[in-house]
């Protein structure tokens, strides 16, 4: 059981983080946001994903003030992402950001800094906080350099100041690419500090590197009660962020959304196509929304027993297989019926 960290909860639109609430999946978009339309969509794709907070670019005007026709499209807060120009964050608020994402240190004056505080409280919106290894203050990396102390110490420098203007309703994120140094920064922070934290290692990488780099990272801050909303940062398609994220979350029994596949690895014995079987069982069951638990076995005499804590299941042999429920077999067909046959099964038990 994990036990998880104690914080204080702020909300990013109708989102509760922290404070004991589930771990929040987030995702970015890669759309031009002053393509209202085309960002409307994707973010509609990612809300079927199962994303729960999204992120928009707020790149000129044009972006911040598409935020308006976007909130009123979408169902799930949207936060704008800034950088350096706090006009960018006043005007995004201005037109619905539920909440920004900035990194005070390159907003510039102490001044701008104020304005950018001053129109969140006006507009209810939230402020992450948002320390980057690659965009530390200078004087903090001559002292520290690339290290896990430089990061909160940044960080902190950054709390205060805003904490001095009245301002609290703010979460953290201290990033980098190396996933021992995220960790330590994440670690050291919420030893000194109750502040929800947003998790994540950035610039992860491709789909394949990227995942097993966020799984890594992101697993054990999560495994360490660490973490109140998340996201993978994946170089590709954002939809796919989201459903890493819910696997992670499912793999750690922090939460669950959809099926959960269970499959054995290929061996001697082996004598269908295992990989390929898998593969369309986990296509098709995307579409489910329960949280059920499929397994795929390439042995049908030891395959049921292996995975008789599955709800359903299929295992195969020479050009046939048997379809399981809860380890006892059910039906026998062919090879090419498998997956048909186990999805006819499923639907009238009425999965959704």
């Amino acid at each position: 059981m994990i036990t998880r960290r104690n914080t204080r909860q702020i909300h990013i639109g109708n989102v509760a983080v922290g404070g004991g609430a589930p771990v929040s999946v987030q995702s970015m978009t890669n759309t031009d946001t002053r393509d209202a339309e085309a960002t409307i969509s994707q973010i509609k794709r990612l809300e079927t994903a199962g994303c729960e907070i999204v992120r928009c670019a707020v790149v000129d005007e044009a972006a911040a003030k598409a935020f308006r026709a976007i909130r009123d499209a979408v169902n799930i807060p949207i936060i704008a992402d800034i950088h350096f120009d706090h006009k960018l964050a006043i005007a995004s608020m201005e037109h619905g950001a539920d909440a920004i994402r900035i990194n005070p240190g390159n907003i510039g004056s102490p001044e701008k800094v104020r304005a950018v505080v001053d129109a969140a409280k006006a507009n209810g919106s939230a402020i992450r906080v948002g320390v980057n290894a690659g965009s530390l203050e200078k004087d903090i990396l001559k002292e520290h350099g690339i290290t896990a102390e430089a990061l909160v110490k940044s960080a902190f420098r950054n709390i205060r100041m805003i904490e001095d203007m009245g301002f609290n309703d703010m979460k953290v994120s201290l990033k980098a690419s190396s996933v021992p140094l995220t960790f330590q920064a994440y670690k050291l922070f919420s030893e000194q500090s109750d502040y929800p934290l947003h998790i994540g290692v950035t610039e992860a990488g491709t789909f394949f590197a990227g995942t097993v780099k966020s799984a890594a990272g992101i697993g054990a801050l999560l495994l360490n009660g660490i973490g109140d909303t998340m996201r993978v940062s994946l170089t590709g398609d954002p939809e796919q962020e989201v459903r890493v994220a819910w696997q992670l979350l499912n793999a750690l029994e922090i939460r669950r959304r959809g099926p959960e596949i269970i499959s054995c690895p290929t061996c001697g014995r082996t004598e269908i196509q295992l990989e390929a079987l898998a593969k369309e069982v986990e296509e098709t069951a995307a579409a489910l929304n329960d949280t059920i638990s499929i397994a795929v076995m390439g042995c049908p005499v030891n395959g049921p027993g292996e995975a008789k804590h599955a709800d359903y299941g299929i295992a195969g042999g020479r050009g046939q297989g048997i379809i399981f429920k809860k380890g006892e077999a059910i039906k026998k067909v062919a090879e090419t019926e498998l997956v048909r046959e186990l999805f006819d099964i499923i639907k009238k038990d009425g999965v959704r």
